[in-house]
């Protein structure tokens, strides 16, 4: 074959690469689905959302044992790694397997576009502990910071005004709700788990998270050893003391110590009774509730079998 016979046909493959359909135009527009290896998946750093054995989690493993992964998940390159930003679950679903792959769409992101992506795809979880929320916005309210937004609050004075903004819309909550969320970061861990389990209710909780850490200890103590957690009159009457300098530990009992409307008469029954009847996943407060319901069908049932 000529020389000048190769340039023509050179020249019409290249004008006949330049008449592509749409459908490929657009198939070259899509991610790309690559299967990467679980050893090189890392998680996120500092990733809030917890991965429960519950039985969502039991769910998601038959269904990826039946039909395997149907959505990629989300990852950015991090050395010879990858980070994982979305599809922790299913990660850990397809370890439980035993699979050796993920499906992950690789996409190239900054550190605070992808802490607002992977909270971005998290909080719309069904079941989302308060801890989580807090740890969730914080994050993607710092996040919002670094990328320029406006930052003319303190830190004091809990968050930024147009990140907590940003992040209220998001989530069709007010801006406060948000400030009143990323306070209980401030509270110690077992005081964090008292949220999420309902011992310690949500607005408790934030008059509480004003309390130094030897403060919230002398508190963890006198929960633990009175078998009591504090109203909200009690927790804003802590907070004043400890703007005052006046509260300690022996403040803390005498205020616990007080007798509550709500804790006369109660009916206490260990948890450890009770927890191997209901998912992992729920709080005491959920097993309080089902515990009130059961009850109330149990009652129902007697009254029409007297009737009859």
């Amino acid at each position: 074959m000529s020389s000048k016979f190769k340039s023509v046909e050179g020249m019409l493959t290249s004008v006949d690469s330049l008449f592509t359909t749409q459908a490929e135009r657009d198939d070259e527009l899509k991610p790309k689905v690559e299967e990467i290896k679980l050893d090189l998946i890392d998680g996120f750093e500092g990733h809030p959302f917890s991965v429960k054995d519950d039985e969502d989690m039991q769910n998601l493993v038959k269904s990826i044992s039946d039909n395997g992964v149907l959505v990629p998940c989300l990852a950015r390159e991090n050395g010879e790694r990858y980070e994982l930003i979305s599809g922790h679950r299913r990660k850990a679903a397809c370890e439980a397997l035993g699979i050796a792959t993920l499906p992950i769409i690789i996409k190239d992101m900054t550190r605070e576009e992808a802490i607002i992506t992977m909270v971005d795809s998290n909080i719309q979880r069904e079941h989302i502990l308060p801890s989580e929320k807090a740890f969730a916005y914080k994050m993607k309210m710092e996040a919002l910071s670094h990328q320029g937004r406006r930052t003319d609050l303190t830190l004091e004075q809990v968050a930024p005004k147009l990140s907590t903004e940003i992040i209220g819309d998001s989530e069709n909550i007010s801006k406060d709700t948000v400030k009143r969320y990323i306070r209980l970061t401030n509270l110690l861990p077992k005081l964090l788990e008292y949220v999420d389990e309902g011992r310690i209710a949500f607005t408790p909780a934030v008059e509480l998270s004003y309390l130094n850490d030897i403060e919230q200890q002398d508190l963890i103590q006198t929960i633990e050893s009175e078998d009591c957690t504090p109203s909200l009159s009690q927790a804003v009457r802590m907070k004043k003391l400890s703007q005052q300098g006046l509260l300690d530990d022996d403040k803390i009992l005498e205020i616990m110590s007080e007798e509550k409307a709500n804790q006369k008469e109660r009916i206490k029954i260990p948890t450890e009774r009770v927890r191997k009847y209901f998912p992992k996943s729920f709080s005491n407060s959920q097993i309080e509730d089902e515990i009130v319901k059961l009850c109330e069908v149990h009652y129902k049932r007697r009254q029409r079998q007297q009737e009859r």
